[in-house]
């Protein structure tokens, strides 16, 4: 049975998912052990970077049909543009299924999305599954999407201001981009 994260303790403990080969098994394990809607959830977690709270909170007239959409994040007030070219297939094929469900990720108990626990669980069971030994929760997603991000584009600031952090040493220690890291990195700079 899988213990209630502690909102704050999850946050801090959680790391990032460095490789893309676990990227993909968690995908994998989603889909194939838990359901689309997890699957989803994940997948829109992790291309977004927005928090669960404010996942969990779209509605299936938010996402149908759109490649960009603003959402008003729950915790900063602050409006952010999402952009969802990059899984607009997928998304919209599982809306398909959804029918007329008012939640993009609905609970079974009712007319009502699902819990930030029931998404920490089912995370935790896909990651039981491919075996994740680094802590695995919700906010994993978010801090997966800003690992990536900034090893893609290299812009801190930029990924700050997407973040909504105050200062990007703290985005750097959010993201796992430790101080050994960046050593490693000054070793070989050269110009």
């Amino acid at each position: 049975m899988v213990s209630k994260p502690n909102k704050k303790e999850e946050i801090k403990d959680v790391q990032p998912i460095r490789s893309l080969e676990k990227l993909n098994d968690m995908k994998w394990s989603l889909k194939k052990w838990c359901s689309e809607r997890d699957y989803i959830m994940f997948l829109l977690g992790i291309n977004t970077g927005l928090r669960v709270t404010d996942l969990l909170q779209l509605k299936v007239s938010d996402i149908k049909g759109k490649k960009k959409l603003i959402v008003k994040e729950g915790k900063t007030e602050k409006p952010r543009t999402i952009h969802l070219s990059n899984i607009y297939e997928e998304l919209n094929k599982y809306i398909k299924t959804l029918g007329c469900a008012k939640w993009l990720f609905p609970s079974r108990k009712g007319d009502k999305p699902i819990s930030r626990i029931q998404a920490y669980r089912q995370l935790n069971k896909a990651s039981d599954m491919v075996d994740m030994p680094d802590g695995i929760g919700t906010h994993t997603m978010r801090k997966t999407f800003g690992y990536w991000h900034y090893k893609q584009f290299k812009d801190v600031a930029e990924l700050q201001m997407i973040l909504n952090h105050s200062h990007p040493r703290i985005t750097l220690d959010y993201i796992g981009i430790t101080d050994e890291q960046i050593e490693n990195n000054m070793k070989s700079f050269v110009l």
